[in-house]
């Protein structure tokens, strides 16, 4: 009985951490992971059962919310899923399924910071600059051809 109780406690403040903003696997596991023990594991399996928890879900809206928001290189937006517990395969996954689209994305991000720094910088610097946050070569090269 008092197991069915800890087990609602804890699901409960889960439930609340996932609820307030979207969450990892592994940001639940590292918040949760001391005073949980065993049942940890069973309000993950429950919450992943009930699709509460769903990483290849939370790479997909990460990667819209980043899209919308920020301008990345493909390898940028790698880092950030990475620092979040998701594991390296999901992510590259992703990434090989949306190629196309993420490569139009990074080379639209790429334009867009180049024309920001073009005024303060000289072409050169401006491509090491790219090149220093992970921007692909191929998408460096087609901004140096227009």
């Amino acid at each position: 009985m008092q197991d069915i109780e800890e087990f609602d406690k804890l699901k409960t403040k889960v439930l609340k951490y996932i609820l307030y903003k979207k969450r990892t696997e592994q940001e639940i596991r590292q918040k949760f992971s001391e005073n949980a023990g065993n049942n940890l594991e069973n309000v993950i399996e429950y919450l992943k059962e009930n699709d509460y928890i769903n990483d290849n879900r939370y790479i997909e809206k990460a990667i819209l919310e980043f899209k919308k928001l920020k301008n990345l290189s493909i390898k940028e937006l790698k880092y950030k899923l990475l620092s979040k517990g998701l594991s390296k395969s999901q992510i590259e996954d992703y990434i090989y399924l949306h190629k196309e689209e993420l490569e139009d994305y990074e080379l639209q991000s790429a334009t867009t910071l180049y024309n920001k720094k073009e005024t303060i910088m000289e072409p050169d610097e401006i491509y090491n600059y790219l090149q220093k946050k992970g921007y692909m070569e191929q998408t460096i090269r087609s901004l140096q051809n227009e």
